[in-house]
């Protein structure tokens, strides 16, 4: 295991602040639109990122984590989660293409999410100190809040949507070794929500996902705060979870967070003050045998002129002391 980044670098001195800071791996985001990326651009962005001494571990596939009506998400692939065809057959066969030039240019994996809610919140609270955290209280969430312009998508409608994906793009990952890590729906939202069945919302529907198509090269990033936000009570389950997933090793990358609460009712926290004992998490990644990044993510707002800088910086450093702690003389 190793730690990792997925902060998007305001300019090149963050290159150098993560480095400085130990942190030596990332997922990237690589310059330019996507559709427009090429085998050459690729690389000249890997050997940017290298020159500061750290490896472009993943980069993100155009499926992101906002809602499919966002501009990030049409600037992307929608159509692959709105599953209109022929649109989405062509925008499989650019992802296919991403795949190959990953391959070639030798990073490791791909991110991505399969959304159309997006991330949702229900407003911010007050943490140590001040800090301000996000939360989602399903008893303060807009029970009215309209539809997405997808309409209404059932469970069997996602379903068919993911497995449309899978079985084109997973053999192609397969081919060229590389990884493919799907993040979980955050958070997990009563079926009909806005319309949608949020399926990767649920530890059973992240099973049955890692199960389509089968392959050593499709497999998840385990969001741990997500995965958190599934259960009735994270401090005893999430344990199993991340043994169900290592033990099949389906997890590609770690989002190394921690939540205060349970399911529909959870406060974002540091990662040393949250439900979970995050001790006890790396010991179990440990466990499994897992061997890339534990990332950070979603960390409290705090004051100074750098408060994000600063609060990953925190967190990197509680990661370090984690690894320490379990480490073995020789690792």
């Amino acid at each position: 295991m190793y730690i990792g980044t997925q902060t998007q670098p305001r300019d090149d001195s963050d290159y150098e602040v993560w480095a400085q800071l130990g942190v030596k791996h990332i997922t990237g985001n690589p310059p330019g639109p996507w559709s427009k990326w090429t085998v050459e651009g690729l690389e000249a962005y890997r050997e940017k990122v290298e020159s500061y001494g750290i490896k472009l571990d993943m980069i993100s596939l155009p499926l992101t984590p906002q809602a499919i009506d966002s501009p990030e998400a049409q600037a992307g692939t929608p159509n692959i989660m709105t599953g209109k065809s022929p649109e989405r057959d062509r925008e499989l066969e650019l992802i296919c293409e991403i795949v190959d030039m990953a391959a070639r240019v030798g990073i490791r994996g791909l991110r991505y999410n399969m959304n159309l809610v997006g991330i949702l919140r229900t407003g911010d609270v007050r943490g140590r100190g001040g800090s301000r955290n996000s939360s989602f209280r399903w008893n303060d969430a807009d029970k009215s809040a309209p539809m997405t312009s997808t309409g209404r998508v059932s469970e069997d409608d996602y379903w068919e949507r993911l497995d449309y994906f899978l079985k084109t793009v997973v053999p192609v990952a397969t081919e060229r070794k590389v990884q493919l890590a799907c993040h979980p729906h955050d958070p997990q939202t009563p079926p009909g929500y806005m319309g949608v069945d949020r399926v990767l919302g649920t530890v059973k529907g992240m099973q049955k996902f890692v199960q389509l198509h089968e392959s050593p090269f499709h497999g998840i990033t385990l969001c741990q705060g997500s995965f958190s936000e599934m259960l009735e009570d994270p401090s005893t389950e999430i344990f199993d979870v991340i043994r169900w997933f290592g033990t099949r090793e389906k997890i590609f990358n770690v989002h190394f967070r921690n939540i205060r609460g349970k399911a529909l009712d959870f406060v974002e926290t540091f990662p040393d003050e949250g439900s979970v004992d995050m001790h006890k998490a790396i010991q179990t990644y440990k466990e499994v045998g897992y061997k890339y990044m534990l990332q950070p993510d979603h960390v409290p707002t705090i004051s100074g002129p750098n408060p994000s800088g600063v609060a990953f910086g925190y967190s990197f450093g509680y990661i370090r002391g984690l690894m320490d702690a379990i480490s073995e003389p020789g690792d």
